[in-house]
């Protein structure tokens, strides 16, 4: 199954353009849709989930109309929002029961069997018993997961799933959407370029609504080799680096700006040559 997306648009009451003619091809496997907050990633998701509509364009998930057949899309879609509520004081297995029977499961010893093992694959069966509000960031992103892949959904759309996460549950949370992600279409939403370069080995870069790269995340990768150059600087040498060359991003490093400059040669200078990464790519495109 894939999804194809073509020439999606949507303008919010208030004026602000939140898709611009977007056009994507998503097959099996896991996708990486990157960019800053407020790129308009959120607004392609909720089309994509069926909440929201479009103003232009198409979309189909095999020989479904995302736009027209929505209950059918729904059969088929689990969904992780950025933000998803829960019953605090209710059981990780009580509640995913409770979601179960909203989502067609009517048999008890089907739903039993489902929800055992939903808990045991997300690794939470050792706290099944417990309220969701003595969970932490992470166990209630992997439960959030678990609800998602009720109906075993050929589409999973999960919305900025590791912000907030500590290194080890964001490890945890890769190495879970990595297994998912093995014989279904997962898109991953974000703005956090590892999780991108993790779990990913095709991407979409959008940025003020626009689309500004769709391939492979080695593709993006090589066309920036050899191009990429850094160098620690001054803070006071910054203005006239920043007016003389393409600089696509500073950080501090010891209190010092570290830079890198997108260019076809040597800037000279004290450059050096560096190896690109994802996080250049990012940089890069939405800058151009």
């Amino acid at each position: 199954m894939e999804l194809q997306i073509q020439n999606l648009s949507k303008t919010y009451p208030n004026g602000v353009q939140a898709l611009k003619n977007v056009s994507l091809h998503i097959p099996t496997g896991m996708f990486g849709l990157l960019g800053p907050n407020g790129a308009g990633k959120s607004t392609l998701m909720r089309i994509v989930a069926t909440l929201q509509d479009a103003d232009e364009g198409s979309a189909t998930l095999g020989d479904l109309d995302v736009l027209r057949d929505k209950d059918a899309v729904r059969k088929v879609l689990g969904y992780l929002p950025q933000e998803f509520g829960v019953y605090p004081k209710v059981s990780g297995m009580a509640l995913l029961d409770h979601l179960a029977v909203l989502k067609g499961v009517a048999d008890a010893g089907e739903r039993k069997e489902l929800v055992d093992a939903l808990l045991n694959r997300v690794n939470l069966w050792d706290v099944r018993k417990k309220d969701i509000s003595g969970y932490s960031g992470g166990m209630k992103q992997r439960f959030g997961i678990a609800q998602a892949l009720i109906g075993d959904p050929r589409l999973l759309i999960v919305d900025e799933p590791t912000a907030g996460l500590d290194p080890g549950e964001r490890n945890r949370f890769y190495n879970l959407l990595a297994e998912i992600g093995e014989d279904r279409i997962v898109i991953l939403s974000t703005h956090i370029v590892q999780d991108v370069r993790e779990l990913c080995t095709n991407m979409a870069i959008i940025h003020q609504g626009e689309l500004r790269y769709a391939g492979s995340t080695d593709e993006a990768l090589q066309a920036l080799h050899g191009r990429i150059w850094e160098k620690t600087v001054e803070k006071g040498q910054l203005q006239r680096y920043e007016n003389e060359l393409e600089i696509i991003s500073t950080k501090l490093v010891a209190g010092r700006p570290v830079i890198h400059v997108l260019s076809d040669g040597s800037p000279g200078d004290g450059f050096d040559g560096a190896e690109a990464t994802l996080e250049d790519v990012f940089f890069a495109r939405i800058s151009a």
